[in-house]
């Protein structure tokens, strides 16, 4: 199954099913943010896919934007927790024995920048998942963490969702 049928079949489950919509939404907000899982799901797509059937059907933008913030702050949550328990020893396990250079260049960006560091790879692909691991292998202060984790998440979300969601109502309202 390629991309686009992935993407087509999870947004025709959603506007089947809505009551299901928010678990949908929340599992692939999760496993994008999660560490390793992020590079397996094509979470960004779908969602946006998401935002777009929320503009053109009518269904609650908020309950879809809640689950995507909490689905992405629960995997940085888990990734960051991986990273403070397994610390430099996350390397043996894949993906990262494939491509340490993910780590590495978390590790760098995260020395570079701590909390904002934190907050701004919420944004970036390649830093998404990476950037929670290295903060817990850093020992990021959890507060600090925490804090950058649930602002970032909810901004994310909103990101995610709402150019489908408001962008394809402003254009119909607009032509």
């Amino acid at each position: 199954m390629d991309l686009q049928a992935l993407t087509q079949t999870a947004v025709e489950f959603i506007r089947a099913h809505q009551g299901w919509g928010f678990f949908v939404v929340m599992l692939l907000a999760f496993g994008e943010s999660l560490a390793f899982i992020s590079l397996l799901v094509p979470a960004t797509v779908i969602l946006l896919g998401v935002g777009f059937l929320v503009g053109e059907s009518g269904i609650s933008f908020w309950p879809l934007w809640a689950a995507a913030a909490i689905g992405a702050f629960f995997g940085d949550w888990l990734s960051f927790w991986i990273g403070l328990k397994l610390k430099g020893d996350v390397v043996r396990y894949w993906p990262l024995s494939r491509n340490p250079d993910l780590l590495q260049r978390g590790h760098r960006f995260f020395e570079r920048w701590g909390t904002l560091g934190v907050f701004v790879g919420r944004f970036s692909g390649p830093l998404r998942a990476s950037m929670p691991l290295v903060a817990g292998i850093c020992d990021m202060s959890p507060m600090a963490f925490q804090l950058a984790n649930v602002t970032s998440a909810m901004i994310w979300a909103a990101g995610i969702l709402a150019p489908g969601a408001f962008g394809l109502k402003w254009l119909q309202g607009w032509i």
